[in-house]
């Protein structure tokens, strides 16, 4: 039993150095996205995308028309905070926030998909902002 546990702290002491890498990784993929539309070159935004994500839209002009018009926060953002990774069944979920041109936040979960030891960006929902204790 003994054996057992310190096999399991082990285990999990070992994960978390690659957790870390991971979230820092994730973290700059959609940062480097972000920039990519900031600059306007949608090109190279797409190519962040997953290829699930790239079949959807066909081609890097369509998928930034869809971001401009459908995440104007993500198109020109402001102030970009990252929050929490979370793991759930379709995988992981990097929580952003976004500050817009008017000075709005906006709370979005980014789902992750690595291909090949890349981290691409598998898809993007809205999310509702953390409640704050008074």
């Amino acid at each position: 039993m003994r054996r057992q546990l310190l096999g399991l702290l082990a285990g999990l002491v070992l994960a978390m150095p690659a957790a870390a890498q991971d979230q820092a990784a994730i973290e700059r993929v959609i940062r480097q996205q972000m920039d990519a539309f900031t600059a306007g070159d949608v090109t190279t935004a797409f190519d962040f995308a997953s290829p699930g994500i790239q079949g959807l839209f066909g081609t890097p002009e369509n998928f930034g028309r869809m971001v401009e018009e459908g995440y104007p926060e993500v198109w020109r953002p402001g102030d970009v905070r990252f929050g929490r990774l979370d793991q759930s069944d379709m995988g992981l979920w990097q929580h952003v926030f976004v500050t817009d041109g008017d000075g709005q936040i906006h709370a979005l979960e980014y789902l992750m998909e690595e291909i090949e030891g890349r981290w691409r960006i598998a898809g993007v929902r809205r999310s509702t902002m953390p409640e704050l204790a008074a």
